[in-house]
């Protein structure tokens, strides 16, 4: 199999870290993206290219796709991996934060994919993998913004995959389940900083006790990489990909049950711990 030059946003932790390096160690060019490049040392000594980026600057977004063009004279893959998060009831958060991680979460995205499709075109190949999450398919409670942004992301995807396809490029959607990250780290403070002191308190407070401990079980990120990994190698791709802890099951449930049993179900735990 060819090497393929791949871009990965949101390379210096997490999933995103852990595909930067499964896709380098499996012979591929691989520039890895964050916030704060220094964080991405590990990458840069393991022989990947690394490349600051804000994801809400537009420049920014021009720029890293235009040097992974002009150093490797084509782009192979785009991983959309790097997104935020946020949490607390709707009728509590403001939408300025709203906005923004939609910013991060959807629309930065949708401007990478804009900015690599010419170049994948005129290849003739290319893949785009844009990693949602089973919050692409469902919704718990207090999380309405990134379930929001995910279930957006993975409707983009299947139109996208629909336009491209006479172009030999594939989209894939990989929907992670609970994975062990730092990126769950703030929700028990998002949840008492927007929903702790008014009608959702109860609820919060549930929701911020099981956040603190939730992720004891999670699978480790690098489950998710090798499957990134087994879809951009692939001639004929999955256009998704469920990984991860509960990941299958959850999806299961939510496309079986009725809408109102899948609520109680999902929301049991937060009712019993009210009680």
């Amino acid at each position: 199999m060819a090497a393929k030059v791949c871009l990965v946003t949101g390379a210096s932790s997490g999933i995103g870290r852990a595909t930067a390096l499964t896709l380098l160690r499996a012979g591929h060019t691989v520039y890895g993206t964050a916030r704060r490049a220094r964080r991405m040392d590990f990458l840069r000594e393991a022989g990947g290219h690394v490349l600051e980026m804000e994801a809400r600057d537009e420049e920014d977004l021009v720029r890293v796709v235009a040097t992974v063009v002009d150093e490797q004279r084509r782009i192979d893959v785009l991983v959309n991996n790097a997104g935020t998060v946020l949490h607390g009831a709707i009728e509590d958060v403001p939408l300025d934060p709203a906005r923004d991680l939609l910013d991060v979460n959807l629309f930065a995205p949708a401007r990478l994919v804009q900015l690599v499709l010419p170049h994948m075109r005129e290849q003739g190949r290319g893949t785009i993998v844009n990693v949602s999450s089973i919050g692409g398919e469902i919704a718990l409670p207090l999380g309405a913004w990134y379930y929001a942004s995910k279930h957006a992301l993975e409707a983009f995807s299947d139109t996208l995959r629909m336009e491209v396809e006479p172009f030999g490029i594939d989209v894939v959607i990989i929907q992670p389940g609970i994975i062990k990250t730092g990126f769950e780290d703030q929700t028990a403070a998002q949840l008492m900083e927007f929903s702790g002191n008014g009608a959702y308190r109860r609820m919060a407070e549930a929701m911020a006790r099981r956040g603190e401990t939730g992720l004891t079980e999670g699978s480790d990120p690098r489950l998710v990489a090798e499957a990134i990994r087994d879809a951009i190698e692939s001639d004929r791709p999955d256009t998704r990909y469920a990984v991860g802890s509960l990941a299958d099951e959850l999806l299961r449930l939510n496309r079986s049950l009725p809408d109102r049993d899948f609520d109680a179900l999902a929301t049991r735990s937060i009712r019993e711990e009210n009680r």
